[in-house]
């Protein structure tokens, strides 16, 4: 199953690559084939030169079209881009979930009620 990363780039530091690389990999161990963003830059005509935001949206919706479901890292509701991202994914029926729900899926059997509830708000404030 292939997995698109979304998540906030503009204003971070090194653009967030480092969470967005630290997502990839731990995707990657849970059996996931990854869509990262971070790779458009292997397509930057002036490497070490940033390109305009239009640029990387782009290639990164390319990414979105071919995912099957959307990891979203932590404030990706606070990024212009990966919102994007997201209502386009959500639009064409992808599953998009919170990176840590995709790699600590709960265990319905061992949650209490409590747990449960608390999951299942989480799962739906990332789907709103």
């Amino acid at each position: 199953m292939s997995i698109y990363i979304a998540g906030p780039m503009t204003g971070y530091p090194e653009f967030n690559y480092p969470a967005f690389n630290d997502a990839g990999r731990a995707l990657r161990d849970a059996g996931f084939d990854t869509l990262n963003p971070v790779d458009s830059e292997d397509e930057n005509p002036t490497p070490g030169i940033p390109q305009p935001w239009e640029w990387y949206m782009r290639r990164a919706l390319l990414m979105v079209l071919a995912a099957d479901c959307v990891a979203m890292l932590p404030g990706w509701e606070k990024s212009r881009g990966a919102s994007l991202e997201v209502h386009v994914a959500r639009a064409l029926g992808l599953d998009c979930r919170p990176l840590d729900v995709w790699l600590y899926p709960p265990d319905v059997r061992t949650l209490d009620t409590t747990e449960l509830a608390e999951t299942l708000r989480a799962i739906e404030d990332g789907r709103s």
